[in-house]
């Protein structure tokens, strides 16, 4: 078989025989009612796994890691140097925690398919909140706290929670974030309004607390009974995470219980390599879904020790603060973004920090959230020691399409590609007549349907807008809106989104959704929102503005006004802080805007002249434009 023979193995058993191998895989989990058969083709290409078993998010994650005599096990680690804390909880004190949560939401009416949004930061009581949710098969949706109230009320919208449960603040290095005036801001907005609001009060900021609305998280719970964990049907929505749609209105992604316990479970042995009693680390947020996959549920699911991290990767107080973690921990796998090691690398070039600290308890470093540059992955090979595994996956799919499977076998890296499909995926490329291309060839990324367990089996309320974003484009396979390419190993490249949304710092950002706001601006006639490279951020969102008529306030001053807008109503996640003014934009003849044109020029990238372009003259002034803001490197004329 050759250097890959046991990973190939592997993903040819389950090509043969996919509903075998995942029932073999459910066999991990501990069901109610097991599944009698794997895949439910029955409304194809709607798919569903495990249809016809009943199972509970939270005893699998929680309670039967207690019942099995691990009850002391330590199950969340809390470090925060913003806070200068560290807070252990055993896996017995989460049952007790979670179900006394969980016994206070049901007091109040909360119960199986009642949606609830979480507003929190990195604090354990965001996870407590999350699983009391799966205990009573209520359905949570965590909205990231660096969201502005106005993205908050969209969600509120859309999924029309029962209730909310949110902190008073977060914090940043230097700085509280007033979390509950936002909140307050966000159902104001919204035309849905929860019908209770439960407040983590911290000791940094103690929230003002709405009378007949809002009660606090302490007093709430006391002298309820504690909730037992209810069953669910397989297909029962364990959570609603949404994720930036290209027109700029969220996608409510629905992640079904029991595939999702099935692959969780899967990764954890078959990729990241750890199992009960041993920590696990993802330096992300619960925000995102790796938070929800890698630090609240598959860690708990499979009896490991999870770290929630409240700090930053430079800063809180240095370059070493990931070092300090894991020596101090005995951190055996490690996963974060690109973004954060390319900060690190930035503040300690020569890695005099990781020297430091007694690293031995880690094995590998795994990242995700964006394409991983080479010289940040030999940094990390040089200085730690430990094999660096980039890997691909999606919102969508909640864990790894692509990997380097070190549970199974550790192949061969290859810069700049996230390795191999894992199994359940069958990775194509594809032309635009979604016929599949020679290797090395670059297309669409697309993945033969039926998608593998616990990814989306739908939008939230929105099947056709489902059906439209991911599955009509080509018939039979899954849109992943990457492009990309697989060489004659079968390695795989994500070169880039096919789409308009941008990745900054591993966050996937609409540009449409930032144009909505900059063209709300009384004085904007037309923007477009194009992402340029950034070597730290991966990219950066930047905005061109074309003014209406007869303004005559200064540029710098709609600029300003403009930045300030996104931050206002997207947030700061955005990093919106560049723009210009333009007379106009490069389009087309049917009007369609040059946003890929404009992006390579900001990047100094050769570019082809689009043969439908309205005024090529036009790019002149976008080049000279990108000039003064410090990118188009290349002015003198790169086209070809």
């Amino acid at each position: 078989m050759g250097a890959a023979g046991t990973y190939r193995r592997v993903y040819e058993g389950w090509s043969r025989d996919p509903e075998g191998f995942w029932m073999k895989a459910a066999a991990g989990i501990d069901w109610v009612r097991p599944p009698t058969k794997a895949l439910n083709a029955t409304r194809a290409p709607l798919y569903e796994w495990f249809t016809d078993a009943e199972v509970n998010t939270c005893w699998n994650a929680v309670d039967r890691h207690v019942e099995a005599g691990r009850g002391e096990n330590i199950a969340i680690i809390h470090d925060s140097p913003l806070t200068h804390t560290v807070r252990k909880i055993t896996y017995r004190e989460l049952r007790d925690r979670v179900a006394q949560l969980a016994g206070a939401l049901r007091a109040k009416g909360v119960g199986k398919g009642d949606r609830v949004i979480i507003y929190m930061p990195m604090v354990p009581e965001a996870l407590e909140a999350m699983l009391a949710c799966s205990r009573l098969g209520a359905i949570h949706s965590v909205v990231f706290g660096g969201f502005a109230a106005a993205e908050l009320a969209v969600r509120i919208d859309d999924c029309r929670p029962k209730a909310i449960i949110a902190a008073s603040c977060g914090l940043e290095p230097g700085r509280i974030v007033h979390y509950k005036p936002l909140l307050d801001k966000a159902i104001e907005l919204a035309t849905h309004k929860p019908a209770f609001c439960v407040i983590l009060q911290r000791e940094q900021e103690v929230a003002q607390l709405t009378e007949g609305r809002d009660v606090a998280w302490h007093a709430f719970q006391y002298g309820v009974a504690p909730a037992d964990c209810v069953p669910v049907e397989g297909t029962h929505p364990a959570y609603i995470l949404y994720t930036s749609g290209t027109t700029g209105a969220p996608k409510g992604v629905v992640r079904p219980t029991a595939g999702h316990l099935v692959a969780l479970n899967w990764t954890m042995s078959a990729i990241y390599r750890a199992g009960p009693g041993e920590v696990f680390w993802a330096a992300s947020d619960v925000g995102w879904v790796v938070g929800h996959s890698y630090i609240c549920y598959a860690p708990l699911i499979v009896g490991a020790t999870t770290i929630v991290y409240e700090g930053k990767p430079v800063g809180t107080p240095d370059a070493g603060a990931f070092w300090r973690v894991i020596a101090e921990h005995g951190v055996k796998s490690f996963f974060t973004a690109p973004t954060a090691l390319r900060a690190v690398k930035r503040e300690d070039p020569d890695g005099a920090l990781v020297q430091d600290y007694d690293l031995s308890s880690l094995t590998a470093l795994y990242l995700a959230g964006e394409r991983a540059d080479p010289a940040s992955i030999d940094w990390a090979w040089r200085h730690l020691k430990v094999p660096v595994i980039d890997h691909w996956w999606q919102t969508e799919t909640g864990y790894a399409i692509a990997a380097n499977p070190l549970g199974i076998e550790e192949l061969p890296v290859k810069a700049g590609s996230p390795t191999v499909a894992m199994p359940g995926f069958d990775v194509q490329v594809l032309d635009e007549s979604g016929q599949p291309v020679p290797p090395g060839t670059l297309g669409a990324i697309a993945v033969r349907l039926p998608l593998p367990p616990g990814c989306l089996p739908t939008l939230w309320q929105a099947e056709d807008r489902f059906m439209k974003s991911y599955l009509a484009h080509f018939p039979g396979f899954y849109e992943t809106g990457d492009a990309g390419y697989i060489d004659k190993e079968g390695y795989l490249f994500i070169m880039a989104r096919t789409d308009d949304v941008i990745n900054v710092a591993g966050h996937r950002l609409s540009t449409g959704a930032m144009e909505e706001v900059l063209t709300s601006h009384p004085d904007v006639a037309e923007c477009a929102v194009i992402g340029v490279a950034d070597a730290l951020k991966g990219q950066l969102p930047l905005g061109f503005l074309c003014l209406n008529k007869g303004v005559t306030r200064p540029s710098e001053e709609i600029v300003r006004d403009c930045v300030k807008l996104v931050r206002d109503r997207i947030g700061p996640v955005a990093a919106f802080k560049l723009a210009c003014v333009v007379d106009r934009l490069p389009k087309t003849r049917s009007g369609k805007i040059l946003r890929a044109t404009m992006a390579r020029i900001a990047d100094g990238q050769p570019f082809k002249m689009p043969a439908t372009i309205d005024d090529p003259a036009i790019l002149d002034d976008i080049r000279a434009a990108l000039v003064t803001l410090g990118y188009a490197h290349n002015p003198a004329g790169d086209a070809t």
